[in-house]
């Protein structure tokens, strides 16, 4: 995989542009507007730059195979790491939230702020979440921008006071057409219609600047004041205009108001609490299996689990944390990864005449000399207890942190979890 990046500014401090999905490291510098936003960006510090697979210079992806969330993370610290950033400042617009709020969760430590603008947690209108769009809206949103791309015409809604200028609108008309192709961009606006990132916002430990235009016609502020409610705390700046980018509009603003957060950060200290997903396996009827095959014959066929399933976490970049007996704790970075994982061990040791079950949730974990801790270790535990036999059982969270990765979901029911609050929707995986 190849992923197109560049770096240039003044100052110590890194300060990652964690695009939306749509972008082009060398053709935006023709978009006017943009280029103006990140040179006075780069007058704060280092502004690194990135096409994600299927945009820009990047590698082109298949429709069907558009990056998952945990792989734009991986896509942001490889690009981090090959600019040599250790830390940063990620500034992430609009969808570039639903990467960057993931990564300062998990990777906490290679973040040192993070700022959003015209961002979201997710699009759809829940009963919690009363201003999100309508499935129906959603459609006609996503028909509306497919009949406009590459036409500039989306001016009419994400910068209204710039639809009837034909210059401005070409520059975006040329800027949609050198990002993506209408087929990548309705796959993308597909899948981000689907992204929800409520359930991570509370494992934010960084310092945290929400910035929203009031007259946001496309993503309404509310958006932006419920993602400053809900990162621990998030200072949240309303500026006025209806620009959906930052690049139009009051840029000077929307760059004072960075200088300014960035001027008052304080040192960056060492965080022990990470986002991941954390995984039990369990070997269903263990007792009854000991008793048929001896004490002998049962300790081999342990060994043999053991190195499955110690293979299949190398493969999958797991940690192991440590055996339960008859099964394993362990957790990873990517929710994705760790389902997959669950499936290919559970049906890697059929052939050894086993079933396991396996219990899967996200969330936040204390990190104590190699062992984890926390509400969500637990969580997992208790999920895994009520798997049954070659079952495979998921938290909501876990779900909607695999989304585009291609894994069937089938409704488990609401579910008691002893000793957590409240009721627990529980997904069995399919396959």
């Amino acid at each position: 995989m190849h992923i197109a990046w560049s770096a240039g500014g003044e100052g110590t401090t890194d300060i990652v542009y964690c695009s939306n999905w749509t972008s082009h490291v060398e053709a935006f510098w023709d978009w006017a507007p943009f280029a103006r936003l990140i040179r006075r960006l780069a007058t704060l510090g280092r502004v690194i730059l990135f096409d994600l697979p299927g945009n820009g210079l990047s590698d082109p992806v298949p429709l069907t195979q558009l990056p998952t969330i945990e792989q734009w993370t991986d896509h942001l610290g490889a690009v981090m790491d090959a600019a040599g950033s250790e830390r940063a400042v990620l500034f992430a617009p609009e969808h570039g939230a639903s990467l960057a709020i993931p990564f300062v969760a998990t990777h906490p430590n290679r973040a040192s702020a993070l700022i959003l603008y015209g961002a979201f947690a997710r699009i759809h209108r829940a009963d919690d979440y009363p201003f999100g769009l309508s499935l129906d809206a959603r459609e006609r949103g996503i028909s509306w921008f497919r009949e406009r791309w590459g036409t500039g015409r989306q001016l009419e809604l994400t910068a209204p006071s710039l639809a009837d200028d034909p210059f401005e609108v070409d520059l975006m008309g040329r800027a949609e057409r050198y990002s993506a192709s209408p087929g990548v961009a309705e796959a993308f606006f597909e899948m981000m219609a689907d992204v929800d990132v409520r359930h991570v916002l509370d494992t934010v430990h960084v310092p945290t600047l929400v910035l929203h235009r009031s007259g946001d016609r496309w993503i309404r502020p509310e958006h932006g004041r419920y993602l400053a409610d809900h990162i621990p705390g998030a200072q949240y700046i309303e500026l006025p205009g209806d620009a959906h980018f930052a690049c139009y509009g009051d840029t000077d603003r929307v760059v004072a108001e960075t200088r300014s957060f960035l001027a008052a950060l304080p040192e960056p200290q060492e965080i022990n609490r990470v986002l991941a997903t954390i995984v039990f396996t369990d070997i269903a009827d263990s007792t009854g299996l000991l008793a048929a095959a001896g004490d002998r014959q049962w300790r081999a066929t342990l060994d043999r689990h053991d190195a499955l399933v110690r293979e299949l976490l190398a493969r999958f970049r797991g940690r192991e944390i440590k055996t339960t007996g008859d099964g394993f704790l362990a957790t990873f970075d990517g929710a994705a990864r760790a389902v997959k994982f669950a499936l290919a061990v559970r049906d890697a040791v059929r052939g050894l005449g086993l079933q396991l079950r396996c219990g899967l949730h996200s969330g936040e974990v204390e990190l104590r000399d190699g062992d984890v801790a926390g509400v969500a270790v637990h969580a997992a535990a208790r999920v895994a207890a009520l798997a049954g036999g070659g079952e495979v059982l998921v938290s909501h969270t876990v779900r909607d942190l695999s989304v585009g990765a291609s894994i069937g979901f089938s409704e488990h029911g609401e579910h008691e979890l002893k000793g957590l609050p409240g009721s627990w929707r529980l997904f069995a995986v399919d396959g």
